[in-house]
């Protein structure tokens, strides 16, 4: 497995600031995608035991509020272990903290049953379609896609909308 880039305060991947880490490989190859160099899974750098504990070093700020995973495709059948090794590994360490990620695939679909969930807070899943995307969106770049409260959506047993996505439908 591999990762494109991390970046050490976002503030564009979720609320507050936070540290991104954008996985490298994609299959869905999303027209307008606004990161196409992720979609080689033979780009971007190894991604290692030492890049897990990089991340959370960066996590351990005080003004550091949350890890957020994108890409490429964290989810993909060759992403996904690392992805859900990271986010245990992150919340062990930052409980009250938050994991929010983006995917193409769909948390219903593709996703349920898989462990990934039990440590996301915010899931915005579903491919980004150039044809519904709109800049007034928040937290995602197309109407089709879902911002998920995932610990609620596993409580319910359905699919909860994260709070402040309710006043944007």
């Amino acid at each position: 497995m591999r990762f494109a880039k991390i970046r050490k305060m976002d503030i564009s991947n979720g609320p507050g600031v936070r540290v991104s880490i954008f996985m490298q490989g994609c299959t869905f190859r999303c027209k307008n995608c606004f990161n196409p160099e992720t979609h080689d899974f033979q780009g971007g750098q190894e991604f290692t035991e030492q890049v897990i504990e990089e991340v959370l070093e960066l996590c351990s700020k005080e003004h550091i509020v949350g890890l957020s995973i994108l890409g490429g495709e964290p989810m993909h059948p060759k992403n996904i272990d690392g992805t859900t090794k990271l986010a245990r590994a992150f919340k062990e360490r930052f409980p009250t903290k938050t994991i929010w990620s983006w995917t193409g695939f769909l948390y219903d679909k593709d996703l349920k049953g898989k462990e990934i969930l039990n440590y996301l807070d915010v899931l915005v899943d579903g491919q980004f379609e150039e044809e519904l995307h709109s800049p007034t969106l928040k937290w995602k770049g197309s109407s089709n896609q879902r911002v998920i409260d995932v610990p609620l959506s596993l409580k319910e047993g359905k699919i909860v909308l994260f709070e402040s996505e309710l006043q944007n439908i």
